[in-house]
């Protein structure tokens, strides 16, 4: 249970029945992305939490791909069936465990094993002894990356799994964390969250993230239960309010920097504050604008640098804004600035990290070792912070 939420007895394998109350599009028409604004109301959950923690959110599956199992399975759902991860007192239904308790994405090398061992027709068991050939290995791999459990039932129909056993092939499904993206000292009894909505197509499928469109469709206003509990984290503002602070956060990424200004503004900070923000297009992806230009009007966000991505002929990113703000960048790190980074972890996070360590090594006349052992101090200090995903 996190320091933030010790007062409440909701915590992870407690979730807090919560419900959502406002789920608004942030992109304007004409934008490739569907990020959207979701208000979580924690009630009388007794949760509280600070800026930089994230909200653990358990989801459902899509009930159409639920009943397509049920019906490749030959089986009505009340079936009972015992998990073994999950540890359960007494058996539950089919449906539940498929519905609200189990992962149906990311099949292994052991349910191709098990179909192996049930198919009886030929084209079945000769594509099944391909995929499971010593040689085939890669191709097994790919094969398993492009499909989900349903996609094998359909594929491999003469394989007849029981209930029982195709629950003993799936794992648990894990709650998802967000970044809260509002602050408790303004929003005491309900969180913000700011998602992107995750849809894709593989094997002639349309594949969706399942936590995302849960929160973003599934989810109805105020009646869907949406378990949730709070998740502590080293990620936050600096203690003394007069300490200026840096915030590179593209996408989804500026969550918790709209909760940092809120924050800041409540506590009456007198740090400063400078967001670099990135997404693909400005008329379209510049999410929660008009907040970013009120703080700018009254003085609360000190500096703002954006990098839309695809408004040029070369694409334009995080980093190469920091790269060019160089000389000022430098100036609030001596003068103890605070460098958070969120978002990205596979790119954006190291490519940010690449120019930072530029721009210590150049601006303050270091060589690569020196800027190096610069950026391990201030992790040391916590003034380098990264929530990175």
């Amino acid at each position: 249970m996190s320091s933030a939420s010790s007062a409440s007895v909701y915590h992870k394998d407690h979730p807090f029945p919560a419900r959502l109350t406002e789920n608004r599009l942030l992109n304007k028409p004409g934008s490739h992305k569907e990020t959207r604004h979701l208000v979580i109301d924690l009630g009388s959950s007794g949760l509280s939490y600070k800026v930089g923690d994230s909200l653990g959110v358990f989801p459902t599956n899509r009930s159409s791909e639920v009943e397509e199992i049920l019906w490749r399975l030959g089986a009505t759902g009340e079936e009972r069936v015992s998990p073994a991860m999950l540890k359960l007192a007494e058996p539950i239904p089919l449906r539940e465990a498929l519905g609200r308790r189990l992962a149906l994405a990311k099949p292994t090398r052991k349910i191709v094993e098990t179909l192996a061992s049930k198919a009886t027709a030929p084209d079945d068991i000769s594509r099944l002894a391909v995929l499971l050939a010593p040689e085939g290995k890669d191709q097994l791999a790919g094969y398993l990356e492009d499909r989900e459990f349903v996609d094998l039932l359909a594929e491999f129909p003469s394989a007849k799994l029981t209930p029982q056993e195709l629950v003993d092939h799936l794992r648990k499904l894990m709650p998802r964390l967000y970044s809260i993206a509002s602050s408790s000292k303004v929003y005491p009894l309900e969180v913000h969250l700011t998602l992107a909505v995750v849809r894709y197509e593989t094997n002639h499928r349309s594949r969706v993230g399942v936590a995302s469109t849960f929160l973003a469709e599934r989810a109805e206003l105020n009646r869907t239960e949406v378990p949730v509990f709070v998740s502590d984290s080293h990620f936050g503002v600096p203690e003394a309010g007069a300490r200026d602070i840096i915030m590179v956060g593209p996408g989804t990424g500026v969550a918790p920097f709209r909760a940092f200004m809120q924050e800041r503004v409540a506590a009456r900070a007198t740090g400063r504050n400078w967001l670099f923000f990135g997404d693909q297009h400005r008329a379209t992806d510049y999410l929660y604008e008009e907040e970013w230009r009120a703080w700018q009007a009254e003085g609360a966000l000190a500096r703002v640098d954006l990098a839309f991505s695809r408004d040029q002929l070369l694409k334009v990113y995080v980093q190469d804004r920091i790269r060019e703000a160089a000389v000022e960048l430098w100036s609030w790190l001596k003068g103890g600035a605070h460098f958070y980074v969120c978002g990205d972890a596979k790119r954006m996070a190291k490519d940010v990290d690449v120019a930072l360590h530029q721009v210590i090594a150049e601006q303050g006349g270091l060589d690569a070792v020196q800027a190096a052992e610069y950026v391990k101090q201030m992790k040391r200090d916590k003034r380098y912070q990264r929530d990175v995903y």
